[in-house]
């Protein structure tokens, strides 16, 4: 059982919490019982595990599956799984996964989800799970939005970062371009000069494409965008967060084609 703080490989895992390592390692961490459960449902590869005895006792038939699937597993303590991982009460296990292969290139979308400098990582997460349930084909990153492999992302994707495609672009306006040459229709959020999201046809292959939690989109990406689309509120009511504002466009697409078929 390890039970050093000070142990070498602790203190390797210990540094996956920041983005420049694991960018470097090519490695990052799920944490928890569902995220790793997520993980094996979907086969994705996982190289190392490690746990409490007490998660152990407590999940013996998905230990057996850790221990046949990854290449190391360590029994730790409560203290030292709790300095790998990242949460103040970690349920007791943490799995170590290549980030090699974590993007894919989404082509044709018919329904595409696209984030410009998102910067919170939970709404990252959010935003993902929202596509997922809205069947959306997947959901594609400005190259200044938030790791990908950020603990909170994973978290808030309630295990759908597995299930959903994901796609880290160098230029937004270069792939919206792409997206318009292959019949994609390209809707950006806008506070000003919109029109009211339920006036747009949503039955067509769509890309939506929302910006920054401060800032909002780019004025470049909204003048690339087929139409500017709004969600009229009340009165002296801030702007909805990012992940809402998706999930109330994205489900009226949902409706529009249930409605259609």
């Amino acid at each position: 059982m390890l039970t050093s703080l000070k142990n070498p490989w602790v203190k390797t895992l210990r540094k996956l919490h920041q983005a420049k390592y694991r960018r470097q390692q090519q490695q990052f961490l799920l944490e928890g019982t569902h995220l790793v459960q997520a993980a094996i449902a979907t086969q994705y590869p996982l190289q190392a595990v490690c746990a409490t005895a007490v998660w152990q006792a407590r999940h013996p038939a998905l230990w057996e599956q850790l221990s046949q699937g990854t290449d190391r597993q360590e029994t730790v303590s409560p203290e030292v799984l709790g300095a790998i991982a990242t949460t103040q009460t970690p349920d007791g296990v943490v799995a170590i996964a290549s980030s090699d292969t974590v993007t894919a290139t989404i082509h044709h979308p018919t329904l595409g989800l696209a984030l410009e400098d998102i910067q919170d990582p939970g709404n990252v997460g959010t935003l993902m799970r929202t596509a997922a349930a809205a069947g959306g084909d997947g959901i594609w990153l400005s190259p200044n939005s938030v790791d990908l492999t950020h603990p909170k992302v994973l978290r808030a994707s309630a295990g759908q970062w597995f299930r959903l495609r994901k796609q880290v672009g160098h230029d937004l306006l270069t792939q919206v371009s792409a997206w318009r040459e292959q019949g994609c229709q390209i809707l950006a959020t806008a506070a000003t000069g919109a029109v009211p999201y339920w006036q747009v046809d949503l039955t067509c292959p769509t890309v939506l494409v929302v910006g920054n939690e401060g800032a909002g989109l780019s004025p470049e990406a909204i003048a690339a965008a087929d139409h500017a689309i709004a969600i009229p509120m009340m009165n002296d009511v801030e702007s909805l967060n990012v992940g809402v504002a998706a999930a109330v466009i994205l489900f009226e697409a949902v409706r529009q084609r249930q409605h259609l078929g």
